[in-house]
């Protein structure tokens, strides 16, 4: 029920497919052609939604931002930066454990094709060593988006997740070789997520994501 929920959740805020363990850091696309920026005038800026100016840390975005949320806001009315960094979290802990596990089926319903074959690839070579997961993560300090790119095909939204994860790593007999499960390690990650502009589907998928 619990999982199901989730789904839901996740579906009604970011779309049915969405953005640890160290790794794998999904590599930057250098070649990635730009986005052509779209003109908007001072007319038809936006200020942020009311109900994403504030939560119990302050805003959920950085100052840097608000510039591209308010292009994105002239694209799509309908957006909802509380509403989407609420969805952020579910994705984020969704995608950490469906990693962790070996679930590849989660993870390709959750991430675009470049990041579900690094998370595949990760989980190929970590089962040909005979290694297992045994990471939880604690919990989410604090969840930011840091920047947003609006193209004439797509957006993009840049988010930083600071997390507390315990990360345990097993041999195939089942001894620890790393990691503690009684010691949380402060992580930050910064995770992008993609949609197209105007598009029907409200899916937001996985793009890219590093370790900051």
């Amino acid at each position: 029920m619990i999982a199901a929920f989730l789904g839901m959740r996740l579906y009604s805020v970011l779309g049915k497919r969405t953005g640890h363990e160290q790794e794998p850091v999904l590599p930057r696309r250098e070649e990635r052609t730009a986005l052509a920026p779209v003109r908007v005038d001072e007319g038809d800026a936006l200020p942020p939604p009311a109900t994403a100016a504030t939560d119990a840390a302050g805003l959920v975005y950085e100052p840097a931002a608000e510039a591209g949320l308010r292009t994105l806001l002239a694209a799509d009315r309908h957006f909802d930066a509380g509403r989407f960094v609420e969805g952020a979290n579910a994705a984020y802990r969704m995608i950490l454990e469906a990693y962790w596990a070996g679930d590849r089926d989660t993870l390709r319903d959750l991430c675009d094709d470049d990041s579900y074959q690094a998370f595949a690839d990760a989980i190929d070579a970590r089962e040909a060593r005979g290694e297992t997961l045994d990471n939880r993560l604690v919990g989410i300090e604090a969840t930011k988006i840091t920047a947003v790119e609006v193209g004439r095909s797509d957006a993009r939204i840049t988010v930083r997740y600071q997390a507390d994860i315990s990360a345990v790593t097993r041999d195939a007999e089942g001894k620890v070789i790393a990691g503690s499960l009684s010691d949380a390690v402060p992580a930050t990650d910064l995770w992008t997520f993609r949609r197209a502009v105007g598009s029907s589907d409200p899916n937001w998928v996985l793009d890219e994501a590093e370790s900051a």
